[in-house]
């Protein structure tokens, strides 16, 4: 039977407890350095609270340290792997190589997406090294997928499965770094792919302008969770590290309930990897979280429709057309209600370019809306969407949500006194043998189930035939305690598998022969690579591309070289910054593939 994975961001330990009560299998998190997210890091502590709250219920708590890692950096990396290993954490998401030869706890390591991992010759050599997982590049398709599992079917593999992506493969992106001075590499990046471009071709031609060409819509396969599980992935990650905490609630009870589904409608193949299950006070609904339009991008293969070049920004659901200005309000055709302080915005032309506004209702009444000022672009058949719903945000502000452990109690008589059992865990209390004058199940029950505050709720209480004994309600509260100690002391120790990396030298001639897209940053990583010195753009720069990219502009303009119709453009193409910055594209055709050059 296979267990499935819903994994999911915790920005903060605020994040990581609601990701665990709305439905995680399994959390990530990032500790103060060396996170891949310089905005979302946390304290040991925090940490350390969190793994303590998650293992109630048998969820996983991994802590990213997937950062390139400089060598003034490596005795501080291996003292926080040891810290985290300490505060109970039960893997390390690690990007590095040089990692592999600093003296490590015995921890998993889990290769990230950041190393690169599109092919199975690549996930068959990470397993060598002794990862015990693989996170997949996100651009992989279903058929792929499936097609690294089938090669190498013992080693676990990730997917994202919602969430922002990036436009170019993880880990090789240098953008950022080369206009910014900021890396991606190194948790910093200053997202170059929400930025608007203009598109020019080698004559100076604007073929578009003003345009975000590399943002991408935020994926989201919520209703294609039963394609990867087939396909052979067991971790299906959501993304968004700096996302608040309505973000993480709705989102994780969203695909928690979907792996719900797949599990009742397949309950002899697949089960869930940690226990409990989750009441809600909501309804999950994934276009009200923040989302720049959804798409399943290469699940199936190319998609024409996998960027957002009208705004980077979040748009959510639509809500409707406008119908009818009259003065300081108008009225929406369609069938949503609204509510004080909605967030709407709207696509206009300003320029000959498509541009986003947007408003904040200040009073709903019915259909008819009064914004706080009302927008000049405003004009009858627009279509609104709305990209903050208060009455959503209202509820996801209070408590949402409750996880419980149904557990079943068995009482009985021991020769002195009682005993509770559930499923292992054995408590029993010396208590007299009295005979009762009335009927006892009722309260005994009560008091037996009186499981508030603890991660458990009880199902049933079995009593023997014939059970006719009078305990009093202390001694019932007395054996329900010793009972959930013992249940919590019941917990699988989440730290059993030893990490013990093959200390081989790397097969040289397998290094890209461009170095610096290799990420060796370090000395560590130069005796594992077999090189003399470090090669990383960050510390040397390189000569090739800023960005290897799977979405590419010639095929979503409409003009790939398969579609067979004459671009009205003479290449090379250039994207150009608003300060005059330019960038060449090539496209690699064989490899269908579109690269980013910076320009001197």
């Amino acid at each position: 039977m296979r267990e499935l994975e819903l994994l999911a961001p915790a920005k903060n330990l605020e994040c990581g407890i609601a990701a665990i009560d709305h439905g995680a299998d399994a959390v990530y998190i990032g500790p103060e350095r060396f996170g891949a997210r310089v905005a979302a890091g946390n304290s040991i502590e925090d940490i350390r609270q969190l793994c303590e709250y998650a293992h109630q219920f048998s969820v996983k708590v991994y802590a990213t340290v997937n950062t390139i890692i400089y060598d003034d950096e490596l005795t501080d990396t291996e003292h926080l792997i040891w810290q985290l290993h300490k505060a109970g954490v039960d893997a390390l998401l690690v990007q590095d190589m040089g990692v592999l030869r600093l003296n490590l706890p015995p921890i998993p390591l889990h290769a990230s997406t950041q190393t690169d991992n599109r092919t199975a010759d690549k996930v068959r050599w990470l397993q060598t090294l002794g990862f015990q997982r693989v996170v997949l590049a996100r651009e992989l398709s279903a058929d792929e997928i499936a097609a690294v599992y089938q090669a190498v079917p013992s080693m676990p593999l990730e997917v994202f499965v919602h969430g922002a992506l990036c436009v170019s493969y993880s880990g090789q992106c240098y953008a950022s770094q080369y206009c910014f001075g900021r890396s991606a590499n190194r948790g910093a990046c200053a997202q170059f792919c929400r930025m608007a471009f203009d598109l020019v071709d080698a004559d100076g031609q604007v073929l578009e302008h003003d345009r975000y060409l590399l943002s991408l819509k935020d994926l989201n396969q919520s209703r294609h969770l039963q394609e990867l599980v087939d396909a052979g992935a067991v971790s299906f990650k959501i993304e968004g590290r700096l996302k608040d905490v309505a973000y993480v609630k709705n989102v994780t009870a969203a695909y928690s309930e979907a792996l719900n589904d797949i599990v009742r409608r397949n309950p002899d193949k697949y089960r869930r990897a940690s226990q409990g299950h989750c009441t809600y006070t909501f309804t999950p609904d994934l276009k009200k979280t923040f989302n720049r339009g959804y798409t399943t991008y290469f699940l199936h293969g190319r998609q024409p429709d996998i960027f957002s070049p009208d705004t980077p920004k979040a748009m959510g659901e639509f809500v409707g057309t406008v119908k009818e200005i009259r003065g300081a309000s108008f009225t929406v055709a369609g069938t949503a209600r609204f509510a004080n302080g909605d967030g709407l915005c709207y696509i206009y032309i300003y320029n000959n370019v498509r541009a986003l506004g947007g408003f904040r209702v200040n009073r709903a009444e019915g259909n008819r809306l009064f914004p706080q000022q009302m927008p000049r672009e405003l004009r009858p058949g627009m279509a609104l969407y709305r990209n903050n719903d208060m009455e959503f945000e209202r509820l996801l502000s209070k408590p949402s949500a409750e996880r419980k452990i149904p557990v079943r109690m068995q009482l009985a008589a021991t020769p002195t006194g009682f005993s509770l059992t559930s499923g292992n865990a054995v408590a029993t209390i010396d208590c007299e043998h009295q005979q009762a004058e009335k009927p006892q199940r009722e309260n005994i029950v009560r008091q037996l189930t009186k499981l508030g505050g603890t991660p458990y709720e009880c199902s049933d209480v079995e009593l023997p035939d014939g059970f006719n004994y009078f305990i009093p309600s202390s001694k019932l509260a007395e054996l329900r305690r010793f009972l959930v100690a013992q249940l919590s002391l019941e917990k699988p120790k989440q730290l059993s598998t030893l990490h013990s990396p093959l200390k081989t030298d790397f097969p040289l001639s397998t290094l890209n022969s461009k170095l610096y897209l290799n990420n060796i940053s370090n000395h560590l990583a130069c005796e594992f690579y077999g090189v003399k010195e470090p090669s990383a753009y960050e510390l040397k720069g390189g000569e090739g591309p800023v960005m290897q990219c799977r979405h590419c502009l010639r095929y979503s303009l409409g003009y790939c070289t398969k579609q067979r119709r004459q671009a009205p453009w003479r290449e090379p193409l250039f994207l150009r910054l608003g300060d005059g910055r330019r960038f060449r594209l090539e496209f690699d055709c064989k490899n269908c593939q579109m690269n980013v050059y910076g320009e001197e």
